[in-house]
């Protein structure tokens, strides 16, 4: 197909689940399709038993609760459809998934192709190492290896990084977050460049925890949120009630002491991840603002 064509399609496909919403296609299919990371801990992952888990995934749960009860079918059937950071926004438009729940970043150019919920989440560009590595910090990473996973925006703000401060390392691309930790940890990347607290969670599923690190300053805090199709006011509005009612009543504080203040699965490591300031007042704000 040619490419013209191709962008032809996806449009009016996009056009389309617009047109019906996500509330009309979820009630006139019986199912609403989540999708998930299989490496984004706490967000979303894949558990013990080879099932989707995590912070994010919950908060998913919670999401479709409330679609059970806007559409009436309390039958309402869940499908799951892993997804990466490459191809997650073309299966969110083309109507594969209804709703994304991972560690996407919620920012301006996004903006233009899907819609984002309240922000639930803040973090921060690190870098993941060896334990013992001479690597402490982005200043230490010239004529070295960086990795970083393709299609995300940390490898876009690396990329200017190295650019605008001649940082001097090689930016490699990973095609998933598991990926690039495993070049860390056979030595062929000097550093794995993440979001913290993703970084946090590999290294606490890692065979030895203990043989990684994570380092220095983070370059920039982006937003978090639940990922849905773009011009779909009442799916929006659903999502957004359910997030929102979640940080008033107390639901999501508890749910975040679960995920990031307490041991979690597989492993039973406690991320020590307290909550950010941004998070903090976000309980309050309940902006869905993006990172620009």
């Amino acid at each position: 197909m040619k490419p013209f064509v191709l962008a032809a399609a996806t449009l009016a496909a996009c056009t389309a689940h617009a047109q019906t919403g996500t509330l009309d296609k979820v009630k006139a299919s019986g199912t609403i399709t989540l999708a998930y990371r299989d490496s984004s801990m706490p967000f979303s992952y894949l558990g013990a038993e080879g099932k989707p888990t995590g912070f994010g995934w919950e908060v998913c749960g919670r999401v479709v609760e409330q679609v059970k009860k806007a559409t009436g079918r309390t039958d309402l059937q869940v499908a799951t459809q892993a997804v990466t950071s490459a191809n997650r926004i073309p299966l969110l438009i083309n109507g594969t998934i209804d709703l994304e729940c991972g560690s996407t970043t919620n920012n301006s150019a996004r903006g233009k192709q899907v819609a984002f919920s309240i922000n639930y989440f803040y973090t921060g560009t690190r870098l993941l190492v060896k334990a013992g590595s001479p690597v402490r910090g982005f200043a230490d990473l010239k004529g070295r290896k960086l990795v970083s996973t393709t299609g995300t925006t940390n490898m876009l703000v690396l990329r200017k990084f190295n650019v605008e401060h001649d940082a001097g390392f090689e930016l490699l691309g990973a095609k998933d977050h598991a990926e690039a930790a495993l070049l860390v940890a056979q030595d062929r990347a000097d550093a794995f460049g993440m979001d913290d607290i993703l970084l946090f969670g590999l290294r606490a599923s890692a065979p030895n925890p203990a043989a990684l690190a994570v380092v220095g300053e983070p370059l920039q805090v982006e937003p978090y949120a639940i990922m849905l199709r773009k011009d779909d006011p009442a799916f929006k509005k659903l999502v957004d009630d359910t997030v929102a009612t979640m940080m008033k009543n107390g639901e999501f504080e508890a749910l975040y002491r679960k995920w990031f203040l307490a041991p979690i699965p597989p492993r039973g490591i406690n991320l020590n991840a307290p909550m950010s300031p941004e998070l903090r007042d976000n309980l309050k704000a309940l902006s869905d603002k993006p990172n620009a």
